[in-house]
């Protein structure tokens, strides 16, 4: 991690090569005259940040360099520099202007075979010889550019993994929320509206409809705190979960006229698949409880089979007037259908041929 926040420490090894490589002057000239194409080096400092000024620079210093005598012959720093800046800029992407600086390295490689080669035995070999470096700096800069373009992709596809991870997480929550609390304050909130109906008619009522009301009530604030609590801890906090053993309290709790009938053996059901039938049973009886008529009656059957658990919940369309309107988001069709998808089954709603309603689900649990 810190070679990749300080780059420049890989360039190292590379600028110690350009020192070390021997020099090759021609002439006379002070030392200092001689060593002038080692300045000419410097813009490789900066060809990370600006590759292309640092190319641009490069190739002037090399034409400067291959129009001299006393600088020309020292060929060797110069073509490793501009095969530096072609490898560059390639791996950044930039194969356009990397393009310009290849044609650029081309005429100055002909240019010196024509000016200086000549003083070889084959001038023809000094400029064909030197163009595999080039070819080969195109060639790395293609394959880092692909490396560092497959794992910018890696990441984004790591991160958008994370995020449906996410969105999956918080639909999780917000059907469990849901499910609580719907079916809680529904039951809540109708039987207040009775009780205020019988409080002068029939003081019992009323009590016994107080005490639904508050046994509702602690219920759904410990379904909250249960679920809380997987917020809280994780996966491991999970468990208990409602389970289909409690099939008989949800039914009472509606506080309508619903049978239940359980058939098979649900011993070898998942967890999770009983945490799935309850909650859809609970939100078929949520919705019996928000829209059909208060003297409508509900039943609920529950089949295990091999391998598979069916669930059907109906109302009848009542007589008496719809219940008072309560607020829906809409959601819990939609929450039941997630519930059925996550283990294969299937979903079926409507209306009844005679009036009412009713919710087909099946839960695939079997291989």
């Amino acid at each position: 991690m810190w070679v990749r926040r300080h780059r420049w420490t890989v360039d190292l090894p590379l600028y110690a090569v350009f020192v070390s490589l021997a020099p090759n002057w021609n002439g006379d000239a002070p030392w200092t005259t001689r060593a002038i194409p080692m300045l000419f080096l410097l813009p490789l400092l900066v060809r990370r940040r600006h590759p292309r000024i640092a190319a641009v620079l490069i190739i002037a210093g090399a034409t400067v360099a291959y129009t001299n005598e006393i600088w020309a012959f020292d060929r060797g720093r110069a073509e490793l520099s501009m095969a530096v800046v072609l490898f560059t800029l390639v791996k950044l992407g930039d194969r356009w202007f990397g393009a310009l600086v290849a044609a650029g390295i081309v005429v100055l490689d002909f240019l010196w075979g024509f000016t200086w080669g000549t003083y070889s035995d084959n001038p023809t070999l000094t400029i064909v010889g030197i163009l595999p470096l080039h070819i080969a700096a195109w060639a790395l800069g293609e394959f880092f550019h692909a490396k560092e373009q497959l794992a910018e992709e890696e990441e984004k596809r790591a991160d958008a993994q994370t995020r449906a991870v996410a969105a999956e997480e918080r639909a999780r929550i917000a059907r469990e929320l849901h499910d609580v609390l719907a079916h809680s304050m529904s039951v809540i909130v109708l039987n207040a509206e009775g009780a205020k109906l019988a409080r002068h008619r029939d003081p019992d009522v009323v009590d016994r409809t107080l005490d639904t009301i508050g046994r509702t009530g602690r219920d759904a604030l410990a379904e909250l705190r249960r679920l809380l609590d997987v917020l809280h801890a994780g996966q491991a906090a999970r468990s208990p979960q409602p389970t289909v053993a409690e099939l008989r309290e949800l039914v009472d709790q509606s506080g309508r006229a619903v049978t239940l009938d359980v058939t098979g053996d649900p011993g070898g059901l998942p967890a999770s698949a009983a945490l799935q039938a309850y909650r859809i049973v609970q939100e078929a009886l949520t919705n019996m409880i928000k829209h059909a008529p208060a003297d409508a009656t509900g039943r609920v059957e529950v089949a295990f089979g091999p391998g598979e658990t069916r669930i059907e919940v109906t109302n009848t369309g009542g007589e008496g007037a719809p219940s008072p309107a309560l607020p829906s988001s809409g959601r819990g069709l939609e929450g039941m259908r997630q519930r059925v998808e996550m283990y294969h089954g299937e979903l079926a709603t409507g209306p009844l041929p005679g009036g009412g309603y009713r919710v087909r689900a099946s839960l695939v649990v079997g291989p």
